[in-house]
């Protein structure tokens, strides 16, 4: 037997044992569309931030992020040898 009697005979092989191993699909494509309902969403979206009061702006900020700010400006008023060391890490 040649060499590529022998490789053909163990793809076929392969293959027969992959399709036995792994039951056929079906039907795979998805009954239901998803892109229209992405273009909806989009177009829900809001446009801009552009012409929101400050206010707005400054309530959509968790209040985590608020103390961590707070935090790191306490670090920099206690330890104002942290600023070049911060900066060169920048």
């Amino acid at each position: 037997m040649t060499d590529a009697k022998k490789h053909d005979e163990e793809i076929k092989g392969l293959s027969e044992t992959l399709r036995s191993a792994i039951p056929p699909m079906g039907d795979a494509h998805s009954h239901r569309d998803l892109w229209p309902r992405m273009l909806q969403r989009m177009e829900e979206a809001p446009k801009s931030s552009v012409h929101q009061s400050p206010l707005q702006w400054f309530a959509g900020i968790p209040w985590f992020d608020w103390a961590l700010l707070g935090a790191a400006g306490a670090a920099l008023l206690f330890f104002p040898a942290l600023i070049p060391a911060l900066l060169y890490h920048l």
